[in-house]
């Protein structure tokens, strides 16, 4: 059997193994305990977990996290509507990607990886384009674990009366986020991110009053967001197709072990402790973190690669591996770095038991 290793990615990340356990048993997707008993709670816990405010509801799509967000990008923006999206790394332009596929009509403010989006700018554009109809952004970009200005920019989509539309992939369940109190309309997150499920679907919460009203807006019959919904909300919780069981069930469990450690706050406590320790330790080691410290997130973190005759990445990263860790390559196009993530079932003697590997690990 391979040698079991820790995670420290942006997901899938490191699950406990009760989540694992949960994935042993068998499900039917027709019977009650199933779509009553696992689905249903996990829709109404995911908008407990967004808002105390009773006007949202949860739609799980099966697939990966990109799928429920090309799924909600072509059911909520329609063929009529001008989306502006704010794009500084590689999730901002898969969004813009998508966009083009769907042949969505598009606005996009381009900045590099590195660069804080600027909210003049964005607040120029509102105003010079006022057929602007929503507004997408992702709320932690990975590339470079850049954490990006939510409240500032959903005021300005309350402001304009525009839809707001959050990727929030890699921060729900992580980092507190009212929907109701910042004014967002939709937001978009997966299974295996912070609420610490296994990958297999997406979720998105959304206003119940705009998604009743997106029948016939989708371009993809299995990426029908309405018709989904709709199935679930007439049906007691029933896929329209075949549903991952199993990664429920395990999401299930998530949402439970998330309850019992105090909820978001606590977790986003934890994973906050997590990167700090993470940082200073880095420092300590001879590495530069790419972001100045108040861009960081608390969910991942990039460090620029040594300037060092003989170091080699791969070597690096096989090093670690073999000592029980697993980090990220760089995504970064202007920097040669690599990332080091921190939620999942991490804690800081494994940030201590990382930063030791590490010190064993450079041979340069």
């Amino acid at each position: 059997m391979d040698k079991n290793y820790l995670l420290l990615t942006p997901g899938p990340l490191t699950t406990s193994a009760t989540v694992k356990q949960a994935m042993l048993k068998d499900w039917c997707t027709w019977d009650e305990e199933y779509n009553v008993g696992i689905v249903q709670k996990i829709r109404s816990e995911l908008c407990q977990l967004a808002s105390t405010s009773d006007q949202f509801t949860a739609t799980l799509m099966q697939g990966s996290g990109t799928a429920s967000v090309e799924a909600a990008l072509g059911t909520f923006i329609n063929k009529n509507a001008t989306v502006l999206v704010i794009n500084n790394g590689a999730y901002g332009a898969r969004i813009k990607q998508i966009a083009e596929y769907l042949t969505i009509n598009l606005i996009a403010l381009d900045y590099s990886e590195t660069h804080y989006p600027d909210i003049s700018q964005i607040k120029n554009t509102l105003e010079n384009h006022p057929h602007i109809t929503h507004i997408v952004m992702v709320h932690c970009e990975t590339t470079t674990g850049m954490l990006n200005p939510l409240e500032k920019v959903a005021a300005l989509a309350k402001e304009f009366n525009k839809v707001m539309i959050l990727d929030a992939m890699s921060s729900f369940g992580g980092i507190p986020i009212d929907m109701q109190k910042l004014h967002i309309d939709v937001l978009i997150s997966s299974s295996n991110k912070c609420i610490q499920g296994v990958p297999g679907f997406g979720f998105v919460i959304s206003k119940k009053s705009l998604i009743a009203q997106c029948r016939g807006n989708a371009r993809s019959l299995s990426l029908d967001l309405f018709d989904q919904w709709e199935t679930m909300e007439k049906h007691n919780g029933k896929w329209r197709f075949t549903s991952p069981t199993h990664v429920v069930r395990a999401f299930d469990q998530a949402l439970t072990e998330l309850h019992d450690e105090g909820g978001v706050a606590a977790r986003h406590k934890r994973y906050t402790a997590n990167q700090s320790l993470l940082v200073s330790g880095m420092k300590e080691l001879g590495f530069t973190p790419l972001l100045p410290k108040q861009l960081h997130s608390p969910i991942i973190t990039t460090f620029l690669s040594p300037e060092a005759e003989h170091y080699d990445f791969k070597r690096f990263y096989l090093t670690l591996k073999s000592l029980g860790y697993v980090i990220y390559p760089g995504k970064v196009s202007d920097s040669d770095c690599f990332r080091i993530g921190n939620i999942g079932e991490v804690y800081q003697s494994d940030i201590e038991g990382l930063l030791q590997a590490i010190s064993e690990a450079k041979d340069w």
